[in-house]
């Protein structure tokens, strides 16, 4: 049962999981530094950083002054995190494709692994055992072994409630209710925690992307079907049953009608303008081989097909954005996926036609963070995780 006062032990926790994550971004630190960055005492500060050295999440580095250094009294003690006392894997996984990756506790990445699979009737079993197969093949990229992983996040097409538990109410959701968790847990003993993958986007582009540092924002996921995840006051939304940012009303609005994403409406428009007499510089590829990047190229150099195509482009997506601003009122949206690389074009017509659509225009930019941008996320959960019930896990040491 979880605890809910302030008890010793839910305090040490809450000391231990903050240092760690002060330390997660510095590198050589000082007991007084980390009073400044969380908050404690300095009797707290000392007693939480021999705590995480003695389990093997620190290290105290040795104190040595500079030649000819003067320093009255003795020298500050200095701590690192020891990144490599345990790994976390994020995962995306999506309809016909996983990715894995294993970082260190830094949030580097490690190893990485991504592979598709023949989605034609495909079991829950089989489909798990393939996710197995990935992990296994980024942990043996990174030269880590099945007991370093200290927790594994996981995004999926599909919304996932507070509890991890999957909506499955639809087909296409159902596909990814697979009981991940109890699999995995069975298998290598490893905690895997369930989220939807626009929530994850979110939490990534808001770590280490364009959203770093607002905390009213709402990234989308744009490739081939529109998803967003929404970040409200600092804090993930999940509602009720873990469907807060779900798109399908798009279906409703004027001029969307679908929740087709970027990539997928720039292949079919392209397709139907060539089977048309229109000229284009697209004509040198067959119209099924045209891809999103394909349109987004030609358009920059001029052609007008694919200039029509982004200006149909850009006022789906300024009502998509309008509908999601009226709503949630966000500071900032974000476009993510695979796409975000190319849409940055976008972003200048988006912006001037957002007024006719919505009295509270946020500001839109695209994720850096490109079609990484779910497992980074996935790997921020994984270390909130592991920081917040570090005096729970125990670090496998290596073979001597």
């Amino acid at each position: 049962m979880a605890e809910t006062t302030a008890t010793p032990q839910l305090l040490r926790r809450v000391s231990a999981g903050a240092v760690l994550e002060f330390m997660r971004s510095a590198t050589m630190v000082t007991v007084t530094e980390v009073m400044e960055a969380t908050g404690l005492t300095r009797a707290t500060a000392i007693a939480v950083c021999e705590d995480l050295k003695e389990r093997g999440w620190i290290r105290e580095l040795e104190n040595q002054r500079a030649f000819g250094e003067y320093q009255k009294g003795r020298p500050a003690r200095r701590f690192e995190l020891n990144e490599r006392a345990g790994y976390v894997l994020g995962m995306d996984i999506g309809y016909s494709k996983v990715t894995v990756v294993v970082s260190d506790l830094r949030g580097e990445t490690v190893g990485r692994s991504s592979q598709p699979f023949d989605v034609a009737d495909i079991t829950a079993s089989q489909r798990t055992a393939f996710i197995d197969t990935v992990a296994m093949a980024a942990l043996g990229g990174a030269g880590a072994r099945p007991q370093d992983v200290l927790a594994v996040c996981a995004g999926i097409a599909a919304p996932v409630d507070r509890h991890g538990d999957v909506l499955a109410t639809q087909k296409f959701w159902g596909l990814f209710d697979i009981d991940l968790r109890a699999a995995l847990k069975e298998l290598r003993g490893w905690t895997v925690l369930l989220e939807n993958d626009a929530n994850l986007a979110a939490l990534g582009d808001r770590w280490l992307g364009a959203a770093a540092g607002a905390d009213d924002v709402v990234v989308i996921l744009a490739s081939e079907r529109l998803g967003s995840g929404v970040i409200e006051g600092g804090r993930l939304v999940h509602g009720s049953r873990g469907s807060a940012g779900e798109l399908a009303y798009l279906d409703l609005v004027e001029g969307v009608g679908d929740t087709f994403g970027i990539a997928h409406l720039a292949r079919k428009w392209a397709a139907e303008a060539l089977a048309g007499p229109a000229a284009s510089t697209l004509r040198s590829f067959a119209p099924q081989e045209v891809e999103a990047e394909h349109v987004f190229a030609a358009a920059a150099e001029g052609d007008a097909v694919s200039l029509e195509i982004l200006d149909r482009m850009a006022d789906r997506m300024a009502r998509v954005i309008g509908t999601v601003a009226t709503m949630l009122n966000p500071e900032l949206v974000v476009i993510g996926g695979a796409v975000a690389n190319s849409a940055g074009v976008l972003l200048a017509p988006i912006s001037e036609r957002l007024r006719d659509f919505t009295a509270t225009p946020p500001r839109v930019a695209v994720s850096p963070l490109g079609d990484a941008v779910v497992t980074v996320g996935a790997v921020r959960g994984a270390l909130d995780f592991v920081e917040a019930n570090s005096l729970d896990l125990d670090l496998a040491r290596s073979p001597s």
